[in-house]
């Protein structure tokens, strides 16, 4: 079984820009413990402030009430016993003490000779286990050091193997080793000391952060560092979904995450930290399991012919198929199919012709537009039984906004308000209250972005686009405005009316 390592709530944080709050922190740790199951978790660095103080306890007393407490582990220095003793009154009981794993390191920052170093670390290692705190000892740069100094690497890991360490944590810091390298310089360490606990801690820089844990993964490494969407500094880390995916898929060694967790995982951190995922990051990216072409969505629908053993519904996700001008009649029937519409052939084909045609001008189109297409081809207008027909919002410095809102539903008008954190989620609480008086189903906002003209001025047209969870699918919709709350009260019409056909009833109400 490979050990997972996460470091979200430490190298993640060396991210630009991304700071964790205490309790952001405990949410994080009981997300990455309680529901992906990784098996560690790297929470913080020793001494650098309350905050970093504060969010450690925090965790620590969760975990402990958990019986967990061994899984938590915390980043400290070579200071003379400071970090040691700072993790031993917080009631910490794993400190990863931070080393040096090249020569060079170890004579230029720290100005001090192998030996020197070595005793130091020594030093840290014992006054650690009188204090019952169990080390792991990282050798920073260790990737640099196997290149240009490895006598110093194994005198290193000579002197920690006859010292009470459980793990020596090997680091590509810069994120330079290809993966024929990762797996010459692990089998030299476990020819060397085969009865070590070795971990692998790779960067991105170029690329291959993931190939490199791979290799690491075949040469039989016992863990593996990760973050949650490849946090970290420059290119970032090992981002966590790739690992076990790849792990899982490409070696015959296992995980105990939960992969349809994986996902929800990203989407959550995505939130906390301000930084959004790549598009078409792996796994996580929002598009990833988008078919554009429709010569690929033909071969799904006849035989799931482009599809692999990445089904999206193996991470609680569903596969959309994009409409553009690359689509084709069975991109049309998908979506389709899972607007619950049926359509002529000969309407079908000119739906077909309009989509192709506003691709091209680089329109673009979501299931949610389809059926105001098929109304324009039909030369009819789109039936709506829910309108919003006014609402006012109001913002003050110092006090919450507010929202009035009034709805339309088959002819009947209902008024409702409510105050928010933001404008738009005081227009959709009040929605919500309108939602249940009708019995209707409360979607579940799951993604909120906003898109203006590169050098758009302040009167510029707003797109805002809005993906929804609805009765296990996802929706997208999107509104256009000048002003940006009223775009994005046009999405919600559309998705109101996208899921209450106009030939279907009040549904049950379900709440998110």
């Amino acid at each position: 079984m490979l050990e997972v390592l996460d470091t979200t709530l430490r190298d993640g944080e060396q991210t630009p820009g991304v700071a964790f709050t205490p309790p952001e922190k405990l949410q994080i740790a009981r997300m990455l413990l309680g529901q992906l199951r990784v098996d560690r978790i790297e929470v913080g660095s020793a001494r650098v402030s309350d905050g970093e103080n504060d969010g450690a306890k925090a965790i620590i007393r969760w975990a402990d009430a958990r019986g967990e407490l061994d899984a938590v582990e915390l980043l400290g220095f070579i200071d003379r016993g400071k970090s040691v003793n700072w993790i031993h009154n917080i009631g910490g009981k794993c400190v990863n003490l931070l080393g040096k794993g090249s020569e060079h390191h170890c004579r230029v920052q720290l100005k001090k000779t192998p030996r020197q170093h070595m005793d130091e670390v020594a030093r840290e290692i014992e006054l650690a286990e009188k204090l019952g705190i169990s080390v792991n000892l990282y050798l920073e740069d260790w990737s640099n050091g196997m290149k240009d100094s490895p006598d110093y690497v194994f005198d290193m890991v000579r002197t920690a193997a006859q010292l009470p360490v459980r793990r020596i944590m090997l680091a590509d810091t810069l994120g330079i080793l290809t993966p024929e390298e990762v797996t010459r310089d692990l089998d030299w360490m476990y020819y060397a000391f085969p009865d070590l606990r070795f971990d692998f801690h790779a960067h991105n820089d170029y690329g291959l952060a993931t190939a490199n844990s791979l290799a690491a993964v075949r040469a039989g490494i016992s863990g593996v560092h990760t973050t949650v969407n490849g946090l970290g500094e420059r290119a970032g880390n090992q981002p966590l979904a790739q690992l076990v995916v790849a792990t899982h898929d490409l070696t015959e060694r296992r995980t105990r995450i939960h992969e349809k967790m994986l996902v929800r995982a990203a989407e959550m951190i995505q939130s906390v930290s301000g930084k959004r995922c790549s598009w078409n990051m792996p796994i996580t990216g929002e598009s990833v399991f988008t078919q554009t072409c429709g010569v690929h969505a033909d071969g799904d629908k006849k035989g799931e012919l482009y599809c692999s053993a990445l089904v999206p519904e193996r991470f609680g996700c569903a596969r959309q198929y994009a409409l553009g001008k690359l689509a084709g009649k069975a991109s049309i029937e998908c979506n389709l199919d899972e607007l619950g519409l049926e359509l002529d052939p000969e309407v079908r084909e000119k739906v077909l012709q309009t989509v192709i045609r506003l691709g091209d001008r680089k329109k673009q189109i979501d299931a949610a537009d389809l059926p105001f297409i098929i109304a324009d081809v039909l030369n009819r207008p789109v039936g709506t039984r829910l309108q919003v027909t006014d609402y006012r919002v109001e913002s003050r410095c110092h006090k919450p906004p507010k929202a009035l809102v009034t709805v339309s539903f088959d002819g009947k008008t209902i008024e409702e308000s409510a105050s928010g954190d933001g404008g738009f989620d005081a227009f959709m609480k009040a929605i919500r209250k309108i939602l249940r008086k009708l019995k209707l189903a409360n979607p579940r906002l799951m993604d909120y972005k906003v898109r203006i003209p590169p050098g758009g001025k302040t009167d510029a047209l707003v797109e805002t686009s809005i993906t929804w969870a609805v009765d296990g699918r996802i929706v997208v919709t999107s509104g256009v405005e000048c002003d940006q709350l009223a775009a994005a009260i046009v999405a919600t019409e559309k998705m109101l009316n996208m899921i209450l056909p106009a030939d279907q009833g009040p549904v049950q109400e379900k709440l998110p």
